[in-house]
């Protein structure tokens, strides 16, 4: 049989494409990510938004709101234009989030890079980007400060040749509306992480308003108006990452919980914020269960006065042994075990809410297929789409997926 044969057969052949078992939900069109995010925040106006433990920093929806417009304000006046790229390159802080949606309600794309990255990491995203603008933190200037891009820095610090953050905002409240105010579109990109996956070098994965906001829906699709407001998420995953600023910041916004932010992992400065804070769901990573099933440090606290309802784990499997250990020594907490790509704008599988029909997925499981997505495996050796049970490519098709990549140079 010739090659052309060979391929007219694989066509002919039935495609085996897998779909969620759950309606499809509705995605706003009109909305952009932080309109989306932000919605209804005036009617949790006083409520806290975003609470820093060790700092005791904190914002409410007002101010959150409030700000992410003066900073959106504030980069149109230094001339921030329509997809022009703001690299941020922050830890974990109170102000990221606000930070991310003032880059994006400007027009501006948002891409974050990690603070513990070498000079010559951050200069390559700098460079491949085109970034305009820079925000960190005093700390961490010294990486940023000769890549000859201007540099905004957090807090009331006062840098030679840097922009105050503090100063920034303030000169916004007194600025008129001047500046270009450009029209947003969906379909106009507002995100630029930068993902290596698992080969390869790091590359800028474009994403834009729609792909966060479709994302968004198909995510909190469990999510009923009982949950609305009442959800505290702990906020220790990278937020330059996508699952981070996505998948933890935009999603307890858009429900109007409260994300509780930590800048790094020290068990006990963790517990204690798990029971201070009543922390209600908390993604971690494998190495952090088991830190809490094995450090005795645990048996410091009162485990009794946790309001932990779930715990989800993505970016590496869960063993099952720890699997079982951490269900035996937390028996009231559910286990969510997520699948997500950046390049698909966060999740892509994970878990429901029994108690709404949505079932509990299999053990050891990243969860079953979000509404509004189609799943199919692929052979990698013939292209074919393969039945169930058989291990293959993942392709995946939805609103959610990226407009392509940006490669270093």
């Amino acid at each position: 049989m010739g090659t052309l044969e060979k391929q007219m057969l694989v066509e002919e052949e039935e495609e085996h494409v897998f779909k969620s078992q759950f309606s499809a939900v509705p995605v706003p069109e009109n909305m952009t990510l932080p309109e989306f995010v932000l919605h209804e925040a005036e009617l949790y106006a006083d409520k806290v938004a975003i609470v820093e433990p060790v700092t005791g920093k904190e914002f409410t929806y007002a101010q959150v709101t409030r700000d992410t417009r003066r900073f959106c304000k504030a980069l149109r006046s230094l001339g921030l234009r329509k997809g022009k790229v703001v690299v941020v390159v922050l830890p974990n802080v109170a102000e990221y989030a606000i930070i991310a949606l003032g880059i994006m309600a400007a027009g501006g794309v948002f891409s974050g890079a990690n603070p513990q990255a070498h000079t010559s990491e951050i200069k390559k995203q700098v460079e491949a980007s085109d970034a305009k603008l820079i925000v960190t933190i005093g700390s961490i200037y010294e990486k940023v400060k000769d890549l000859g891009v201007p540099v905004i820095v957090l807090g009331e610090e006062r840098i030679d040749n840097t922009i105050c953050w503090e100063d920034l905002l303030d000169a916004s409240d007194h600025a008129g509306s001047g500046a270009m105010n450009e029209t947003i579109k969906q379909d106009d990109l507002c995100a630029l992480p930068f993902s290596s996956g698992t080969t390869g070098t790091s590359k800028g994965v474009m994403l834009t308003h729609k792909n966060l906001v479709a994302n968004l829906c198909s995510t909190l699709f469990s999510v009923g108006p009982d949950i609305i407001g009442q959800v505290t998420t702990l906020g220790l995953m990278p937020f330059f990452h996508i699952y981070g600023i996505v998948g933890i910041c935009c999603a307890t916004l858009r429900n109007k919980g409260k994300v509780v932010v930590m800048g790094r992992f020290e068990l006990r400065t963790f517990l204690n914020a798990l029971i201070t804070h009543e922390i209600s769901f908390a993604p971690i990573v494998p190495p952090i269960m088991l830190a809490l099933v094995k450090n005795p440090v645990v048996g410091e606290f009162d485990l009794s006065r946790l309001k932990l309802r779930a715990v989800m784990t993505a970016a590496a499997p869960l063993a099952p042994e720890l699997l079982s250990a951490f269900e035996e020594k937390f028996p009231g907490v559910q286990v969510q075990e997520a699948y997500g790509l950046t390049e698909h704008s966060c999740i892509t599988l994970t878990h429901g809410d029994p108690r709404k029909g949505h079932c509990t997925a299999k053990k050891s499981s990243v969860g079953f297929i979000l509404p509004n997505l189609e799943i199919k495996f692929l052979d990698p050796d013939t292209g074919r789409s393969l039945p169930k049970n058989i291990p293959g490519e993942i392709c995946v098709r939805s609103q959610c997926v990226m407009q392509g990549t940006l490669h270093f140079h």
